[in-house]
């Protein structure tokens, strides 16, 4: 999916969709593709930020926006485009097809369900740190790697606290 060169958030089918700056994927047991679209834009020559979202490639290789909006930032919880992002650099999809997303600028870790409902799981908002917690007592420091375990663990690579933590289901 996407085309060389292409830049964009444009959904559609093989090389007609258009990423940003996707980085990370994870793909779930029926063989769907998520994806963190970083996001990015150009202004003046130079590349920006313009929103962050989540997408999903389906097997036909088709491309749809799961959660988040191109041109938002933020940290918002919602459905679909109501919700937003601060630059997701890390993906995870649990076997009950829920996604885990770093959001490495929001220091949270974010759950979507199947039908794209987006809550914050842990860590609060432009609140960095290195503690452990229940919910928004949490404290990371631009979370990136994700990865979920058979029993929902969610396990993060805390990349500027240089730890890996562990989210208990």
């Amino acid at each position: 999916a996407g085309a060389p060169n292409g830049y964009g958030s444009v959904d559609g089918t093989g090389s007609a969709a258009r990423f940003w700056g996707p980085s990370a994927i994870a793909v779930d047991a029926s063989g769907n593709v998520f994806v963190a679209d970083v996001g990015g834009g150009f202004s003046g020559g130079f590349v920006t930020m313009s929103g962050s979202t989540i997408r999903k490639i389906t097997a036909d290789g088709v491309v749809t926006t799961l959660a988040g909006s191109a041109g938002a930032i933020g940290s918002v919880d919602g459905i679909g485009n109501a919700s937003r992002f601060n630059a997701p650099f890390g993906i995870a999809v649990e076997d009950a097809g829920n996604v885990y997303v770093g959001d490495t600028g929001n220091c949270t870790i974010r759950n979507i369900t199947i039908a794209g409902v987006v809550t914050t799981l842990a860590g609060q908002a432009g609140s960095r740190g290195n503690t452990g917690g229940t919910g928004s007592d949490a404290r990371f420091n631009s979370p990136a790697g994700l990865a979920v375990d058979s029993s929902g663990n969610v396990f993060v690579a805390d990349r500027i606290n240089n730890v890996i933590r562990k989210i208990t289901a």
